[in-house]
């Protein structure tokens, strides 16, 4: 198990997506690449935000993207020095919220390489657990869970992002009811028809049945993703 810092993000309202995505890429990936410490950096575009597949509840979660960092040290992500200020400076040109997740990930699918998942589909998932279960039992169930998803036929990848630290604004540690998400969900398929074929077979029907015994919403999205490093 890895822990992996998330960013959360919303685009500033008067940036269209194209332009958007091309700064945060071109501009700002390079310029976080910098950073010491960093042993991987992806960017996930949205690209759709359809539920597809599953006929569950949708939270009201509204991102433009998701970014995955794997640092050295997470108190000082970026290193010291000038890079850190230059980062949040070019983060407050382009970008209208920004929340930061740490997670404890575990990948329950093996994950492709990276040459070979440019040719597939990914979908990330924002879960929120049942008001009425704790973090613990929450946890112990996400893992019940992870061998439902093993029955399903067309998961080229499958991994469980469990939430651990939360900042509502970067640098603030906030609390559960500040920032109420408990894991972020990654998936690989072929392409949309085969996911739509997974949760649609038997096993994947199931699948879902059981997630509705721990969970009260999740908030879906398609996304285009990048390696940085």
């Amino acid at each position: 198990m890895s822990k992996v810092r998330m960013g959360l993000i919303r685009k500033k309202t008067d940036w269209s997506m194209e332009d958007f995505q091309a700064y945060w890429l071109n501009h700002h990936g390079p310029l976080v690449r910098q950073a010491p410490g960093l042993s991987e950096y992806w960017q996930n575009h949205v690209i759709d935000r359809l539920q597809r597949g599953i006929d569950f509840t949708r939270g009201a979660w509204e991102f433009d993207g998701f970014s995955q960092l794997w640092v050295a040290d997470r108190h000082q992500p970026f290193g010291g020095g000038e890079l850190p200020e230059k980062i949040l400076a070019d983060e407050n040109k382009f970008l209208g919220a920004l929340h930061i997740v740490t997670v404890e990930q575990t990948a329950v699918v093996a994950v492709p390489e990276a040459s070979i998942r440019k040719r597939m589909m990914k979908r990330m998932s924002i879960i929120r657990r049942r008001p009425e279960l704790s973090e613990n039992e929450f946890r112990a169930e996400w893992k019940v869970h992870a061998d439902w998803v093993k029955t399903m036929s067309g998961v080229v990848g499958y991994r469980q992002n469990v939430v651990a630290e939360r900042e509502l604004f970067k640098g603030q540690p906030c609390s559960y009811n500040d920032l109420p998400i408990d894991g972020i969900v990654e998936f690989w398929f072929e392409n949309t028809d085969a996911l739509q074929a997974a949760f649609g077979s038997p096993q994947g029907q199931k699948t879902m049945a059981h997630a509705k015994t721990f969970l009260s919403e999740i908030t879906a999205f398609l996304v285009d993703e990048h390696r940085i490093i």
